[in-house]
């Protein structure tokens, strides 16, 4: 019964009702969730709906099945290219290939990843951004089944997903470099997936989760030390994060100090002065003010910046990397400021 729903699904695929198709092969899945053709023809079926990341998701357990089977390759290559996943997808294209040396297309997959892996290197230079701050902001669920919810810090972006009771065999989560896929499959129960492309770019091998009796905790390794304005892709600018992400300093407002800035009210002093040239007020002359002193930046003193800035909470902004570089930099309050933990 299942090879005739998946022969059926064939002739709906060639007749172009990719949606059928789809359907045809989850009834078969059904019946017999243990064939690896299945979730690959599957996912070809899903790459023509444009439904990327449920495309990826079909050809990863096609290869759990069976790791020889070489169009799940193609197929996992194929939806991550499509998802701008250039790095993962030339991995499968490449095991892919060493399976099937014959097959063309996979060394012409192969080609233009290297190609768009290239053209991002050369785009990697960082634009200056604002600074500002996003509080932890839920996420809208994306079934009604268990619900998810996602906070941040600078290094990090930490998914809970509300499901109580759920042994960790029924976790299947999978990082890619900006996808999330976390699929809660019990049996007798519909399955459950929450398959966003992210809003930046992670580190898959950095990247963990924990299975506890009533919620999944999963923390996502930022790629880049920026403020995610949501959890999906497109739904708003990057920023970098503001002091107090995670402390605040009471008193009055406290501008980023510096190793090589100490004298606080001639920092002060330049910012109102930016503000008077300029007319700015507030955070708009002092955002301009540091934007002008990170764009003129070489590397070095970008790099010491962005650690300086968050390993200090905020306190410390250096320009000095041989000094910033050999060692972690503590909060430095300015004097008569104390420095109190901000409570998430």
């Amino acid at each position: 019964m299942a090879k005739e729903l998946a022969a059926q699904a064939k002739e709906a695929f060639v007749d172009d009702d990719f949606d059928v198709a789809v359907d045809l092969y989850s009834k078969a899945i059904d019946l017999d969730p243990n064939c690896a053709d299945f979730f690959a023809d599957r996912a070809q079926a899903y790459i023509k709906l444009e439904n990327f990341t449920e495309a990826v998701a079909d050809a990863k357990k096609a290869i759990e099945l069976d790791p020889s089977l070489t169009k799940a390759y193609l197929r996992k290559g194929t939806a991550c290219m499509k998802l701008e996943e250039y790095r993962t997808a030339k991995t499968a294209l490449e095991k892919g290939a060493s399976i099937a040396p014959n097959e063309s297309k996979f060394k012409k997959l192969i080609d233009e990843c290297d190609l768009r892996i290239s053209e991002e290197e050369k785009d990697l230079v960082q634009q200056p951004v604002k600074l500002d701050q996003t509080p932890p902001v839920p996420a809208e669920p994306s079934k009604p089944k268990f619900r998810h919810e996602y906070y941040q810090r600078p290094e990090e972006v930490v998914v809970t997903v509300f499901a109580k009771g759920i042994q960790k065999q029924n976790v299947n989560i999978d990082f890619g470099e900006q996808i999330l896929s976390v699929v809660i499959d019990v049996p007798g129960e519909e399955a459950y997936h929450l398959q966003p492309r992210l809003f930046g770019k992670i580190v898959p091998e950095k990247c963990r989760y924990e299975v506890m009796s009533t919620k999944i905790e999963i923390r996502l390794a930022k790629a880049e030390i920026i403020t995610w304005a949501a959890l999906e892709h497109g739904k708003g600018p990057a920023v970098l994060p503001k002091p107090n992400v995670s402390t605040e300093v009471s008193m009055r407002p406290a501008y980023p100090s510096s190793k090589r800035v100490k004298d606080w009210d001639k920092l002060e002093a330049e910012v109102k002065k930016q503000e008077k040239d300029e007319k700015l007020e507030g955070d708009a002359a002092l955002n301009k003010f540091f934007r002008e002193i990170y764009s003129n930046a070489d590397e070095d003193m970008r790099r010491a910046m962005s650690k300086s800035f968050v390993e200090s909470n905020g306190t410390v902004l250096s320009t000095d990397w041989k000094e910033v570089g050999a060692k972690k930099i503590e909060s430095t309050p300015p004097d008569g400021m104390e420095l109190k933990k901000w409570e998430i």
